[in-house]
């Protein structure tokens, strides 16, 4: 399985904003160029986070970006769920839907697949990932 690019540029914008002192914040910009990542694609990852309730973002003086205690303790897999969406693998339907749908065992297989790569991320927590030899790296980013 594949994750989109966004869930990669948002997963590593969670792990860097989850090494960042206790009430310390990061603004999208420093965020973006700390993880060279363009501040547009950062900002809308952070967007769809702070809408999941992982980051909580405030504007202004004093405002800025931090993870907040569901972005630390979520299960990884949830999270990538629901920034991937809940599609199968394959898609059978479409502009010319496939003929073997009716008798086909590859779709059961992949959803089995898809299923057992979300089991597998789902005891994993973001604290998890930030832990060493990641964490140390993420902390050098400025």
């Amino acid at each position: 399985m594949r994750l989109t690019k966004f869930t990669d540029l948002a997963l590593r914008v969670t792990m860097r904003l989850a090494v960042a002192e206790p009430g310390a914040t990061r603004t999208t910009r420093q965020v973006a160029e700390a993880m060279a990542i363009p501040y547009t694609h950062t900002a809308k990852a952070i967007s769809r986070l702070q809408h999941l309730g992982v980051v909580d973002a405030r504007r202004g003086r004093g405002g800025g970006l931090e993870l907040t205690a569901l972005g630390r303790s979520a299960s990884l897999g949830w999270l990538v769920r629901e920034l991937e969406g809940e599609e199968e693998v394959v898609a059978c339907e479409g502009e010319s839907p496939c003929p073997l749908r009716a008798a086909c065992r590859l779709r059961g297989a992949l959803r089995d697949a898809q299923r057992a790569f979300y089991a597998s991320l789902d005891p994993l927590t973001v604290d998890d990932l930030v832990t060493s030899p990641a964490g140390p790296v993420l902390v050098s980013l400025t």
